[in-house]
């Protein structure tokens, strides 16, 4: 069976080394220069914590698909928590979010119970602690560990720089870790380079597609043609386009999203967790996030219209095209550059926002452009956090993914679908990967695109 898959970003990459694994003969079509180089993400959604407004549903399928991820891609992690902050202008409280962690610790053991290998978040018990202001102010007087082992111990950046008169208490740690994007970029490329069973093309673009005799034949490039017995749509914020294509009935969002980058020079030798801070989305006291890198790099978000949300920058598919149609000054952004004064502007903005409740990163400075790009949502709701794939028409899969943790649910999906039963349980190229390899070629990737290369490393080492 040849299986072409267009589109390589985490979806379409995942895809391509899973069944690439499985020694099936796969063509990866990717646009860009290089592989995942789409979205930000930065965060294993081990629970799903960041969003209060999702169902309880969702956020259990979030922690068991953050845990397969974890196994398939364990290079990626970086293994710091996050704290969970509620500002005192929040209308809801910290005690509010304690039914729902005691569910998912509850639903953390059973997976431990299933399979001890699944104990990859740390102990159940320890899956989340409280931290009421006097045990932060006994904190405040530890010194800093450099490299953090408990949650006290991450918790004494916390103490040292939160306003406590801004926050309410308690404070909730909880083993939600962080993801790097660049990093799953390297071991990704190095793994699939080195399957013979796979072709990557890279600087490709597919411009046509049609099913002849039940095969796909595709052509790339304008002039270059070549049929597949399966066909797998990852093409992202672009998956419209495959489906217009092929007249594939459809229902979609799009939404651009950006991430700045900022450096603290003070907090250099300061080893934080990631720290969430609860908002209304769109209101200026939309949630903010502060997201830990080497070197005193930090990647903001913050959910304002000033900040990570843009105005019309989330639109909707029409009866006349799968495609929904971004705005020229997002595509812009996506495929040229972004002006220095929106990355200033903006870059600024998010740091006041977070400067709100760590007083003195104030003193930030912009470090590069964001990372950004467009997302698709299927449906029509936007705070849908789990979703995988559909196949709209025989021999087609759709991939629609919103979170990165979703993909191992997407790939078994599709291999139900197209009838493989063969099951893997060791990823040998991505277990044969170094470290010094995947080092070297994030920080590649990192100065490829335009990023400080601290951004290709982990706050903490592997365990």
């Amino acid at each position: 069976m040849k299986v072409a898959i267009i589109g390589g970003g985490v979806a379409g990459t995942s895809a391509a080394i899973y069944l690439g694994e499985l020694g099936v003969d796969v063509t990866l079509f990717e646009k860009e220069s290089s592989l995942v180089s789409g979205p930000p993400f930065c965060h294993l959604h081990a629970g799903g914590n960041l969003y209060r407004e999702i169902s309880d549903k969702q956020c259990i399928t979030l922690l068991k698909q953050s845990i397969e991820f974890l196994h398939f891609y364990p290079y990626v992690v970086d293994y710091r928590p996050t704290v969970i902050a509620l500002p005192t202008t929040d209308k809801s409280s910290p005690k509010d979010l304690i039914p729902r962690l005691k569910l998912l610790q509850n639903e953390y053991q059973k997976l431990i119970d299933e399979d001890i290998k699944n104990r990859v978040l740390g102990d159940s018990k320890e899956y989340y602690e409280l931290y009421e202001k006097e045990k932060l102010e006994q904190l405040k007087d530890r010194e800093i560990v450099q490299t953090p082992k408990t949650s006290d111990e991450w918790m004494i950046a916390v103490a040292k720089n939160l306003d406590f008169e801004k926050i309410q208490f308690p404070l909730i740690l909880v083993q939600e870790y962080g993801l790097n994007l660049f990093r799953l970029a390297s071991g990704a490329t190095l793994a699939l380079k080195d399957m013979k069973n796979v072709k990557l093309k890279t600087d490709t673009t597919v411009t046509d597609i049609k099913n002849i005799n039940s095969s796909w034949q595709i052509t790339y490039n304008e002039n270059q043609t070549e049929s597949f017995d399966y066909l797998i749509n990852a093409a992202g914020f672009r998956t419209g386009k495959i489906d217009d294509m092929i007249h594939a009935p459809c229902k979609r969002l799009v939404e651009f999203k950006a991430a700045y980058i900022s450096r603290c020079k003070e907090y250099i030798d300061t080893p934080f967790p990631e720290i969430i801070f609860h908002g209304e989305r769109g209101t200026p006291q939309g949630m903010g996030q502060f997201t830990p890198y080497p070197d005193g790099y930090f990647q903001l978000h913050g959910m304002t219209k000033d900040i990570t949300l843009y105005e019309n920058g989330l639109v909707a598919n029409t009866k006349f095209s799968c495609q929904p149609k971004l705005p020229q000054d997002f595509i812009q952004k996506i495929e040229n550059s972004w002006s220095e004064d929106e990355i200033s502007k903006r870059t600024s903005m998010a740091i006041k926002h977070l400067s709100q409740f760590i007083l003195s990163f104030s003193k930030a400075t912009v470090a590069s452009k964001p990372l950004f790009g467009a997302q698709q949502i299927p449906g029509d709701d936007p705070t849908l956090r789990v979703a995988e794939v559909t196949f709209p028409l025989e021999n087609y899969a759709r991939c629609e993914i919103v979170k990165v943790s979703s993909v191992v649910d997407m790939i078994k999906a599709i291999l139900a679908n197209i009838g493989i039963t063969d099951e893997i349980k060791e990823f040998k190229y991505l277990k044969n990967l170094k470290e010094d390899e995947i080092k070297k070629y994030a920080q590649e990737l990192c100065k490829q695109r335009g990023y400080p290369s601290s951004l290709a490393n982990r706050n903490v080492p592997a365990r």
